[in-house]
């Protein structure tokens, strides 16, 4: 694996860890989704550069595409688009 490899890699596992952290510290439950999502295709891009296609492809669909949206669906649904999760 190339510097170049290893500096993206670094990038992206900082990156997820990052958006993963904020997904969980924010209040609008909307942006906590996509937070969220952003941190999962960001793994999946990990799992890509690490050579493992069936792993990111699972991620992607899974974890960036279904939940996120089966939890957009479930806040609409809910009416709480809009809410704020008290701290």
């Amino acid at each position: 694996m190339s510097d170049a490899e290893l500096v993206l890699l670094a990038t992206l596992g900082v990156a997820a860890v990052a958006l993963a952290i904020v997904a969980v510290g924010l209040k609008n439950l909307v942006r906590s989704v996509v937070a969220y999502a952003l941190a999962s295709a960001f793994l999946a891009a990990i799992f890509f550069l690490l050579a493992q296609p069936f792993a990111g492809a699972l991620e992607l669909t899974v974890g960036a595409g279904l939940v996120a949206v089966l939890f957009l669906v479930a806040l609409i649904l809910a009416g709480g688009e809009e809410t704020e999760v008290p701290a």
